[in-house]
């Protein structure tokens, strides 16, 4: 067993060492646009989101780069929905939906996206926003910026938007992990960003390509990052086109969340793993985006199974002892350690933040000891996500407004 445990984890991290080796293969640059004059259009699933949608819709108003009330669309359910006047009292679109059956974000954008199609309505690009996020001033400003560079996707900073709490701010430095450590490394080279949640944009000519929205999974947004890299799209993270996003403030909610989370990812590497495999040859300029995908997060999981077995393996010889105090003593060494291991990642983590978190120390010391715990729930979901055959999309309620 630990022969077997060395070798898994020699495996994982030739995997890991594999992707960052392949780096330099890839040549998927952008276009420049030529047109300078833009005419955006941004996009707001919005079911029962009262409590929270006119903070977006005031921030979307204070931009430095105006967009016009008349290019911003919110989709809701039905009119009794208390949205629909603050909505209406902004001059901004309301479309609401007809396919109540099909109760994924995905769907509401395709409902409106094809609804625009037959109304032969057109835009540059495409913004997509949930109702509980709140944007910086100058995030037209900066986004435009990446449009101009000619990417077909533009990724911004995902802030969070409640950092009173501890679970929510646990919660958020998954997006630290996705966008500061692995996205804007990978602006280093043209390697597909991957994209989590909202707070993004898609090339109006993608759109008037599709003539709908064909995204559908539990993380539809994850789906679409696949979709990108077997296209050879080209997207960019904007560090500096800042967004904020609550996030969930109860052990029931995070839980569900990443359970969702799960399911999804496992749900669109499903639907992409044929593709994928067909694009890894060395004629494709986008093979390391490829490569990356293929292996996703396996390189990590094989390590981990490997220490598991090593430890598992060093347990089994300490039973055999019969040693009953060395036992506990190893066993509880064991989760010491992964527990400190991991504490000492969340303060990495911060500290990459501070600027932007802006925490107090108080918060900070709060954040570090809880978050491997959180980390630990992973476990828990993952094995729910992997047998519940069919897991529903369910609502978490958004009521935060914006704490500096």
């Amino acid at each position: 067993m630990e022969a077997l445990g060395i070798t898994l984890i020699f495996i994982g991290i030739i995997l890991f060492l594999s992707k960052l080796l392949t780096e330099p293969l890839n040549k998927n640059y952008p276009h420049k646009n030529k047109n300078i004059a833009h005419n955006f259009a941004i996009i707001i699933p919005a079911r029962d989101e009262s409590k929270v949608i006119e903070e977006l819709l005031i921030s979307i108003e204070n931009q430095t780069e105006k967009i016009d009330n008349k290019n911003v669309y919110v989709i809701i359910e039905n009119k009794s929905d208390p949205t629909y006047e603050i909505v209406k009292k902004h001059k901004m679109n309301i479309f609401i939906r007809q396919k109540l059956n099909l109760k994924r974000k995905g769907y509401a954008l395709m409902e409106l996206i094809e609804d625009l199609e037959q109304k032969k309505k057109y835009y540059d690009a495409y913004f997509i926003f949930d109702a509980d996020n709140v944007l910086d001033k100058n995030y037209i400003k900066e986004m435009t910026k990446t449009y101009n560079e000619g990417y077909d996707i533009g990724i911004g900073y995902r802030n969070n938007k409640n950092k009173n709490n501890v679970i929510s701010t646990c919660s958020s430095l998954i997006f630290s992990i996705l966008n500061v450590v692995g996205n804007e490394r990978k602006n280093k080279t043209t390697i597909n960003k991957t994209l989590s949640g909202t707070g993004f944009y898609i090339k109006g000519d993608l759109i008037k390509k599709w003539k709908t929205y064909p995204f559908h999974t539990l993380t539809e947004d994850y789906e679409f990052t696949l979709y990108s890299i077997v296209n050879n799209l080209t997207s960019y993270y904007n560090k500096n086109a800042k967004y904020y996003d609550e996030q969930p403030t109860t052990y029931k909610d995070y839980k569900t969340q990443r359970t969702r989370w799960i399911k999804g990812y496992f749900e669109a590497r499903k639907l992409y793993r044929k593709d994928l495999i067909k694009n890894f040859n060395l004629t494709n300029k986008n093979i390391s985006s490829v490569h990356k995908e293929l292996i996703g997060v396996w390189d990590i999981i094989i390590i981990i199974i490997g220490f598991v077995l090593t430890f598992f393996d060093m347990f089994i010889k300490i039973i055999e002892g019969k040693n009953y105090i060395n036992i506990i003593l190893g066993f509880l060494t064991i989760i010491f350690l992964i527990y400190i291991s991991l504490v000492f990642l969340t303060i990495w983590l911060l500290c990459i933040e501070n600027k932007n978190f802006n925490l107090t120390n108080k918060m900070i010391l709060k954040t570090s000891l809880m978050h491997p715990l959180l980390l630990a729930a992973y476990i828990p979901c993952a094995i729910k996500a992997l047998f519940t055959k069919n897991l529903e999309w369910n609502k978490i309620e958004h009521k935060e407004a914006l704490k500096e």
